[in-house]
């Protein structure tokens, strides 16, 4: 339960990083700026009843925002260098080369054992049939798959379901 609760409030903290970026940034920068520019604006005149003192300061902000989200634009339309960024994360995770997770990997049994039955007598099902076993094997003896069926028996109450290509040594 404590690791649960101290991995969502994690969460809520990236998940809000943006923001608090974008507001470290602008004020940041904008204090920053102010002391080479504060002699343009008179902080005794005023427009619209705020001084121009607020108005300089705004407006850096706004300017930062501004170029904070032009870089952003050039990053992802001039440059494209997001696609490059997920093809690198796709490539490096296992879960979409070769590894498989518990359900993906349960109806993936099904259907093999389903071809295994309807092409008994084609030798390349066969062959395509037993790679498909060896690899759902292997997959059923690491640490995920252990954990899903952990949760299969806390979610429906059961004891472990009888699924295809779990081992003695992968059951948990």
């Amino acid at each position: 339960m404590l690791k649960k609760a101290v991995m969502r409030q994690y969460w809520r903290v990236q998940q809000s990083q943006t923001l608090i970026s974008m507001t470290f940034w602008v004020t940041t920068l904008t204090l920053l700026t102010w002391p080479y520019v504060s002699w343009r604006f008179d902080g005794d005149s005023t427009t619209f009843g705020i001084s121009s003192t607020y108005w300089g300061l705004f407006s850096i902000g706004l300017f930062v925002v501004f170029c904070v989200m032009m870089i952003g634009w050039m990053y992802d339309v001039i440059f494209s260098l997001w696609r490059d960024h997920m093809t690198v994360i796709q490539e490096r995770n296992p879960y979409s080369t070769y590894m498989l997770n518990g359900p993906i990997g349960s109806i993936l049994a099904q259907t093999n054992e389903i071809l295994k039955r309807i092409g008994e007598d084609d030798e390349d099902i066969v062959k395509h049939t037993q790679f498909v076993d060896r690899w759902l094997t292997w997959n059923s003896e690491q640490e995920l798959w252990k954990r899903t069926m952990d949760g299969f028996t806390d979610v429906m109450g059961d004891e472990d379901p009888a699924l295809l290509h779990f081992s003695e040594k992968g059951e948990s």
